[in-house]
């Protein structure tokens, strides 16, 4: 989990410890010479603010030797962020079952954990029982809970980045307006006995569509993914950063009206998720006398080759991909990626069809249509990465250094 390639930092004396770390993390400057170069910082200057982040554990020398010094003289010692000084717990709840982890600053996943988990139990009995397996999980990984830096967790509905209160969700009764990230951090600090660390919360969509770019796509400056299992929902990344739009409610694809009678879960008829979601394939399955009831049903009869179950997700490909001609031709992606349920040949073939008749050929003409790399763990390492960039991110930095008393 690499700092954002186009954020940039403050320059001349301006320029704090926060900043220093922010241009080592992101690859800009990871030497001493190359840091006086960015900030125009005395040497004396550079090496005092660097003294904190090798106090604070957050850098070390790098493993790769000396290398030249943009400023001449004696090659220099390269510097690395140490991501070693603490881990990051993350989970990604769906509907009905649930994901969570423990993750290195680098994103790597140390211990996992995936079970049923209902969020139509409501928030309180949810959050509870993610806090017992945050600490198991750290048991496993060997690690303490004093060692957690913060959680990111990632929900099935719109969510308010400022507050971090979940919106009108259509398919998490009981959710709307909770304290999520108190009750998650009380929880976690019961069952680890240590202090309570900062929650993040996004929606999954978008923190798939994090994990994904960054972990596969990092130059690609319009990034698109679609989630469709129970719902239908999109994450949208610009230039390095998740675009939410003003309250969060970027990407909701899944409830744009599409001419339909059908009821969706939000009350509403007519609603894309209401006939091209898995849940709406899983229904029409139901109906004509194959057991499935959820989009994950309907996952496994694709896996078995059911010929019924292709027709429907080739279908609801057709009506997704329409929906994605205006997607595509009001963002000009370079990237659309699917994920979800669905996220299979005959769902991908009826998306294809409608997409590239629909939309300007000037729109998909360097357009890549791919399914998702990370898989289930997409939203894991999506939700890390946002905690990360949240906690070293210069301002940030420089307030928990203070707190530390570095």
């Amino acid at each position: 989990m690499t700092g954002r390639p186009g954020r940039t930092g403050r320059s001349g004396s301006q320029a704090g410890a926060g900043d220093l770390l922010e241009l080592v993390r992101s690859g800009r400057a990871v030497t001493r010479g190359a840091l006086q170069q960015a900030t125009g910082l005395s040497r004396a200057t550079v090496g005092q603010r660097l003294d904190r982040l090798f106090r604070a554990g957050w850098l070390r020398e790098g493993a790769g030797g000396p290398v030249d010094s943009p400023l001449g003289g004696r090659p220099s010692i390269t510097l690395e962020f140490d991501g070693s000084h603490a881990v990051v717990l993350a989970a990604d709840l769906d509907t009905r079952h649930a994901r969570a982890a423990v993750l290195s600053l680098t994103g790597e996943i140390l211990a996992e954990h995936a079970g049923p988990l209902a969020v139509e139990d409501g928030p309180d009995a949810v959050l509870a029982e993610l806090g017992r397996w945050f600490g198991e999980l750290l048991t496993k990984a060997g690690h303490a809970g004093e060692e957690a830096c913060g959680i990111g967790l990632a929900v099935p509905g719109p969510v308010d980045s400022e507050t971090g209160l979940v919106v009108q969700p259509p398919i998490m009764p009981g959710w709307d307006g909770y304290d999520i990230r108190g009750r998650l951090s009380r929880a976690f600090a019961e069952h680890t006995g240590a202090p309570a660390v900062p929650v993040l919360v996004d929606n999954d969509a978008n923190l798939m569509a994090y994990g994904e770019q960054r972990t596969g796509h990092p130059g690609c400056t319009a990034f698109v993914l679609v989630k469709v299992s129970t719902g239908i929902g999109a994450g949208v990344v610009v230039d390095g950063s998740i675009y939410r739009g003003a309250d969060g409610g970027a990407g909701d694809i899944g409830h744009i009206r599409v001419g339909a009678d059908a009821l969706c879960r939000c009350g509403s008829y007519g609603c894309l998720a209401a006939v091209a979601s898995g849940g709406a394939v899983a229904r029409r399955l139901a109906a004509s006398g194959v057991p499935a009831a959820s989009g994950s049903d309907v996952r496994d009869l694709l896996a078995a080759g059911h010929p019924q179950a292709a027709a429907l997700a080739r279908e609801a490909g057709r009506q997704v991909g329409d929906v994605l001609a205006t997607v595509v031709t009001l963002l000009n992606p370079a990237v659309l990626m699917i994920a979800g349920d669905l996220a299979g040949t005959p769902f991908l073939t009826g998306l294809r069809e409608l997409l590239y008749q629909r939309a300007l050929p000037r729109s998909t003409a360097h357009l890549e249509v791919l399914t998702s790399r990370l898989g289930d763990r997409a939203g894991l390492i999506g939700a890390g990465a946002m905690v990360v960039e949240h906690l070293y991110a210069p301002e940030r930095a420089e307030e928990r250094l203070s707190q530390m008393g570095v």
